[in-house]
């Protein structure tokens, strides 16, 4: 009975250790992270794309990469960037940006 009752004791704690790791809140890391790859891949859908203006072609190059220093200034670059007021996929990119660039610069400092 003894081991049995182990190996009970022994599912249940590692079913629960599974469901509160998948549970758990995201982190300032995890969301910068996250951020960043959805503005990246939202990039390229965008520069990809054949229905938004001509604009789009003259953006600064984005690819964020949050562990290096220099993605500062890319975010600041690009949200800055004078062109394609006009495209609502460029604005809500932009805001995107300025999303991740606060987080960088305030809530995720070490």
């Amino acid at each position: 009975k003894l081991p049995a009752m182990k190996m009970l004791l022994l599912l249940v704690a590692l079913l629960s250790a599974a469901l509160l790791a998948s549970a758990a809140p995201p982190t300032c890391y995890s969301r910068m992270l996250s951020l960043s790859k959805e503005i990246t891949e939202s990039f390229k859908e965008l520069q990809t794309s054949k229905t938004v203006d001509s604009c789009v072609e003259t953006l600064p190059r984005l690819y964020l990469d949050i562990h290096n220093y220099c993605v500062l200034a890319k975010l600041r670059d690009f949200v800055a960037y004078p062109g394609c007021d006009r495209v609502l996929e460029v604005n809500e990119l932009k805001e995107k940006a300025r999303s991740l660039y606060t987080i960088l610069i305030s809530y995720c400092r070490r």
